[in-house]
């Protein structure tokens, strides 16, 4: 597999929260962090698990230059380096959640997933059995989302959502 993905720090703090990170290197032959998500993720407490993956030495590491295009839409300094490594290399696909960066990277023509996908793709390549119990992981882990878009997810994979 030579799918590689680049992560923000919001997705790996919620996969990392529920212990699931092994999901991203089951579906890439690489997992990035760009320099700025790393530090943004080691400045939080060294007890939390995306920290403690992180500082151990998940993803490998890479240094960016941010384009004026991307600049020019005023993201985070994260979701801007995600978007400026994966703008350098064809191919590559970010890993975010964060809307208007989904938005930056739809109108650069950047590929995409964010939590909720990356946990739909594990589904349809049969890397996990069922995505609804990893969604109620996430959910008690404290990302918030709404229950007709995780309907809508699990629709895509022939699950079902029960509140």
């Amino acid at each position: 597999m030579s799918r590689i993905l680049v992560f923000d720090a919001s997705p790996t703090i919620i996969l990392a929260k529920i212990g699931r990170l092994d999901l991203a290197l089951l579906l890439a032959s690489e997992c990035w962090l760009p320099d700025a998500v790393a530090s943004e993720i080691l400045q939080g407490p060294p007890n939390d698990p995306a920290f403690r993956a992180v500082f151990a030495g998940w993803g490998q590491r890479a240094s960016t230059n941010i384009p004026t295009t991307i600049l020019e839409w005023g993201l985070g300094v994260g979701e801007s380096s995600v978007l400026s490594l994966v703008l350098e290399h064809a191919g590559w696909i970010a890993v975010l959640d964060d809307a208007k960066a989904r938005q930056c990277a739809k109108a650069l023509g950047v590929p995409v997933l964010g939590t909720i996908g990356l946990i739909l793709l594990a589904k349809k390549i049969g890397v996990v059995p069922q995505a609804a119990p990893i969604f109620r992981e996430i959910l008690r882990a404290g990302l918030y989302l709404e229950e007709s878009f995780l309907r809508n997810a699990l629709a895509q994979v022939g699950e079902s959502w029960e509140s």
